[in-house]
């Protein structure tokens, strides 16, 4: 392990298993590059000086578990780029929970590290950037896509440092950023946000950003990086598969009859049978009358929902891992089998695989295995113990995100959500049962429909940034102004602006339902 301490963008000090190496002044970034070339097979820390006493060093070999992990750790409330940040990105990775291990590009130089094996593979897609923390937030902010694992990540100090505040960007870095690592489009919504939002006419770093060219990484860049975990997340193995299912009776049957030819039997299978209609039972007769090489958990419900089914199952769950699924997937022998073998070697407790309806292009799959911004409740296997604490919102019942926000739960607690493009889990999109209804929703008859939906306005409002709901509004506004039949620009603002205060209004009733 080699550390390199810095002070005010100047490398102060190196050393290579605490005895220190001789190195010529140069921009912290080539110095990282030039160690990763002498070292290649080194992990290469970085620290302030000042923050030296408060590294965790003995907590480095779990958070580096294989080498396609970056982490550092910004003790401080504000991250390197401004909040603004979040106008043109609306994904999980802005809003930070510093508590604990958190999923982000969003970097920090008081104290992290990196493989020099990444760094090697990366290094001929960086021109020369002298600041250390754009330099870092370059590399992460490309690479998370292509496979790095990216992480804020208190564990990597003990105690507070006694540090000043950390440097932040100014506008003008978060134009250049914007435009170097998204598309263009994204600089004249972040410049008309910033007006809309705090009244800043930002034309000059406006138009300083359209002097910079997009950074690109090739696809496949870490290949060549061959990963395999030390950290040990499989202990007995075990494994329950949840299923929630309203009249689906031969699909259902089929998605057992593949769990029953696995070659890595699960141990329990937890069904959560809904039918609405009280003079009904249950018509899944081949629970009981067909043998199964696994204990079927039966629970049937007149209550509808997919968030109730979901956490009836969950709390029956025994085993060490879940396999929470749908009731219309078909699933290859190997697939168990073949999962465990991911978990193991990447050493992840949380994964949504890749599945596709039939016939679905191949050319827009999801190749990449890589950090996942959303969470799939048909098709992930999650470490039972990691879900205890968490269940699905029921604000999100007979609605849209409460997948998304089971995930952002999951984060905020502190577990990571990797997405696997194999093994590939077909998902047949069955129709809806046959009692299956429309369920009446509380703002259904409303003068103003809500816009957006109040369970998608709920989920912004659990989980993302102010600036990231701002910009969801801006961009929400011209999508929606080409959809809808109000084509005078003042009466569609007008319109737009009372459904937006109606899906404010009922998310918030949503935000407290129980």
């Amino acid at each position: 392990m080699i550390v390199i301490y810095h002070q005010n963008n100047k490398v102060i000090a190196v050393e290579r298993d605490r005895e220190s190496i001789v190195f010529l002044q140069t921009s912290i970034p080539k110095m990282v590059f030039k160690i990763a070339e002498e070292y290649p097979n080194e992990l290469i820390i970085w620290s302030c000086i000042d923050a030296k006493s408060n590294l965790n060093i003995s907590k480095f070999p779990d958070i580096f578990h294989h080498n396609k992990i970056m982490a550092s750790f910004n003790p401080f409330q504000n991250p390197f780029l401004p909040e603004g940040i979040g106008y043109i990105e609306e994904s999980p990775f802005i809003k930070i929970n510093k508590e604990v291990t958190y999923p982000t590009w969003q970097m920090s130089s008081y104290v992290g590290g990196i493989h020099a094996s990444v760094l090697i593979a990366l290094k001929t897609a960086f021109i020369e950037t002298k600041n250390f923390d754009y330099f870092l937030n370059s590399i992460s902010k490309l690479a998370m896509s292509e496979g790095l694992l990216c992480y804020s990540e208190p564990k990597l100090i003990i105690g507070f440092p006694n540090i000043t505040q950390n440097q932040t960007s100014n506008t003008f870095v978060l134009f250049r950023f914007v435009k170097q690592h998204y598309k263009t489009r994204w600089i004249f919504l972040l410049l008309l946000n910033l007006f809309l939002y705090e009244r800043k006419m930002a034309l000059l770093p406006f138009i300083s950003s359209l002097f910079y060219f997009k950074r690109k990484l090739k696809k496949n860049v870490f290949d060549e990086i061959r990963i395999k975990s030390e950290k040990k997340v499989i202990e007995s193995g075990t494994i329950d598969i949840l299923i929630p299912t309203i009249g689906r009776r031969e699909y259902l049957k089929d998605v057992l009859l593949d769990l029953s030819l696995q070659t890595y039997l699960p141990k329990n299978v937890i069904i959560v049978e809904q039918n609405p209609d009280l003079e009904k039972v249950s018509d899944l007769d081949y629970i009981t009358t067909e043998s199964w090489p696994f204990t079927i958990k039966h629970i049937f419900t007149h209550q509808p929902g997919a968030c109730n089914a979901r956490n009836l199952a969950m709390a029956e769950v025994k085993s060490e891992w879940v396999f929470m699924a749908d009731d219309d997937i078909r699933l290859e022998s190997l697939f168990l089998e073949e999962a465990f073998s991911v978990i193991e070697k990447d050493g992840a407790e949380q994964i949504t695989f890749g599945c596709y309806a039939p016939n679905y292009p191949q050319n827009t799959k999801l190749k990449q295995k890589a950090q996942w911004g959303s969470f799939g409740s048909g098709c992930s296997i999650v470490k039972s113990e990691n879900i205890k604490n968490i269940s699905y919102n029921p604000g999100f019942e007979f609605g849209y995100g409460e997948d998304t926000d089971f995930g952002m739960q999951l984060r905020n607690s502190g577990h990571d959500v990797l997405y696997a493009p194999k093994p590939e889990i077909l998902h047949l999109k069955a129709p809806m049962g046959g009692f299956r209804t429309k369920p009446v929703l509380a703002w259904q008859n409303d003068p103003v429909q809500p816009k957006p939906s109040p369970t998608v306005m709920l989920y912004k409002i659990l989980n993302l940034s102010k600036q990231q709901i701002e910009g969801y509004k801006t961009v929400l506004f011209f999508k929606f102004y080409k959809a809808q039949a109000i084509k005078n620009p003042f009466l569609y603002l007008s319109t737009f602006k009372k459904q937006w205060k109606q899906s404010m209004y009922w998310a918030n009733e949503l935000k407290n339902k129980k």
